[in-house]
C-alpha cells in the first residue's frame, strides 16, 4: 500500500497539532447499553495512545449502529469514550454534538495530549449521504475542527478499517481536503489482506459461515477458484444442502440462491466441502433441545442451528494440513451454548493448525466476537480482522474508498 503511514506522521512531529482520527468503535451493546465486546476499542488504541503521547490534539470520530433521522440517545457514544479512556489510561472527552456548538467549543479548548471523541458521526445524516455534495459539506465542518489557530490544515489519520469498505464524509472526503495517513490498523489490515491475495502458501483453506448465501456470493465466486478447500457451514449451508436434493425442515434457506448454489457445487465440486451432520432443534432459542441428525435427514418440523460433531471432525482433517486459513462466519448460533460447538471446534482446528506453522486469518465481525465469547485464545490465530465487510471485499477483489483516497 503506497500511503503515509501513522510513523511517516509522527517523524514529521504532531506536538500542538490537530489531528482527526476515523476508528471503528462500533461495539455491541447490550440491552442494558453495556459493552459486550471491546476488540474494536483496544484495537484502536495503539494509533491513538501513540498521537496523544506525541503531544498531538486528537479528535476522534466514529459511529456506532444505524441510527436513522438524526440523533438517538440509544446510539449515543457515551459507553464508548468511557471504555476508550479506560482502554487508553487518559480521560476521553465526549462532545454532545458532531459538529456543533458543542464539539467547536471543545476543539478549540484542547490542549496537548488531549483525546475528544466526537458523538456518533451518523447522528449526522450528510455522513453516508449518496449526494457527494452534502458528504463533502461535512467533511469541511470535520476539517475544520482539527485546523491550526493560523489556518493551517490538520490532518487526517484514517485507522477504521472496519469502514474503508464506504464512501461516507469522514472515511472518504475528509482525506480529500486535508493531508491523510494510514493508521496502524489499517495498515496492518491491507498488509495481512496483501498476503492473502498475492503470495498465499498452500495448501490454502476457507472456511465460511453466516446466515445467507447471497452476503457471502461474491467472495465464494473468488476464492473457491483460489482455495484448495472451501469449508462452507452456518446457516448459508442450508442453501447448498438445499441445491443437493436435500430437505432441510424450517432451517434458513434462500430459495432464490439454490440455483446459484447448483452451478457453483457443479463448477467446484471438489474444492467446496458442507457438512455431514447438522445440530437441530424445534426452535430457535437458547433452551431449545439439540439433536443430531445426517445433514440430508433434517425433520420437517426442525431447523439447523449448528454443525455436527462429525463435520468438525471432518472439516478438523481438511484444515490439519492447511497452511494458509481464512474464516469468516460461525458454524452456527455460537451465542446459544447448546449450539456453538461446531463453531468452537473449527476454530480450535484453525489453532491447531496456526500451531503447525498456518498462517491464519479471522475475517472480524460475529468471527472475531465468537473468538472472544467461546474463550478461544486470540494468540491463537496469525491474525484477527476488525473489519468483517471490508476484508470480504477486500478478498472479492473490490477497490476500497477508503483506501484509494490514502493512495492519492
Amino acid at each position: 500500500m503506497a500511503v503515509a503511514t501513522l510513523d511517516d506522521l509522527l517523524a514529521e512531529g504532531v506536538q500542538g497539532r490537530g489531528l482527526l482520527v476515523r476508528c471503528d468503535l462500533n461495539v455491541p451493546l447490550d440491552d442494558a447499553g453495556v459493552i459486550t465486546d471491546h476488540g474494536r476499542i483496544i484495537a484502536s488504541v495503539p494509533t491513538l495512545k501513540a498521537l496523544a503521547e506525541a503531544g498531538a490534539k486528537v479528535i476522534v470520530t466514529a459511529h456506532l449502529g444505524r441510527p436513522k433521522g438524526g440523533p438517538d440517545p440509544k446510539f449515543s457514544l457515551a459507553p464508548v469514550a468511557a471504555a476508550l479512556g479506560d482502554k487508553l489510561g487518559r480521560h476521553v472527552q465526549l462532545a454532545g454534538d458532531v459538529v456543533g456548538t458543542d464539539a467547536l467549543a471543545r476543539a478549540e479548548g484542547l490542549t496537548d495530549g488531549d483525546v475528544l471523541l466526537l458523538e456518533n458521526i451518523r447522528f449526522d445524516e450528510r455522513e453516508t449521504s449518496k449526494d457527494d455534495a452534502q458528504r463533502l459539506a461535512l467533511a469541511r465542518e470535520l476539517a475544520a475542527l482539527v485546523e491550526g489557530a493560523d489556518g493551517s490544515p490538520g490532518v487526517f489519520v484514517s485507522d477504521g478499517f472496519g469502514v474503508v469498505h464506504r464512501k461516507q464524509a469522514s472515511v472518504y472526503d475528509v482525506a480529500t481536503l486535508v493531508p491523510h495517513y494510514a493508521g496502524t490498523l489499517v495498515a496492518a489490515e491491507v498488509k495481512v489482506l496483501q498476503r492473502l491475495t498475492s503470495s498465499t502458501e498452500r495448501p490454502y483453506a476457507v472456511v465460511l459461515g453466516g446466515s445467507k448465501v447471497s452476503d457471502k456470493l461474491a467472495v465464494i465466486e473468488n476464492l473457491a477458484s483460489k482455495a484448495d478447500s472451501l469449508v462452507i457451514g452456518g446457516g448459508m449451508c442450508f442453501t447448498f444442502l438445499a441445491a443437493q436434493g436435500a430437505s432441510v425442515g424450517t432451517s434458513l434457506c434462500q430459495e432464490e440462491m439454490i440455483d446459484t448454489c447448483k452451478r457453483l457445487l457443479d463448477t467446484y465440486g471438489d474444492v467446496i466441502h458442507l457438512p455431514v451432520d447438522i445440530v437441530v432443534a424445534d426452535k430457535f432459542a437458547a433452551d431449545a433441545e439439540p439433536e443430531t441428525v445426517s445433514s440430508d435427514r433434517i425433520p420437517d418440523d426442525k431447523m439447523g442451528l449448528d454443525i455436527g460433531p462429525q463435520s468438525v471432525k471432518r472439516f478438523t482433517a481438511l484444515l490439519s494440513n492447511a497452511k494458509t486459513v481464512f474464516w469468516n462466519g460461525p458454524m452456527g448460533v455460537f451465542e446459544f451454548p447448546a449450539f456453538s460447538a461446531g463453531t468452537k471446534g473449527v476454530a480450535e482446528a484453525i489453532i491447531g493448525a496456526t500451531g503447525k506453522g498456518a498462517y491464519s486469518v479471522v475475517g472480524g465481525g460475529d468471527s472475531a466476537a465468537a473468538v472472544r465469547q467461546l474463550g478461544l485464545p486470540e494468540d491463537g490465530f496469525s491474525h484477527i480482522s476488525t473489519g468483517g465487510g471490508a476484508s470480504l471485499e477486500y478478498l472479492e477483489g473490490k477497490q476500497l474508498p477508503g483506501i484509494q483516497v490514502l493512495e492519492s
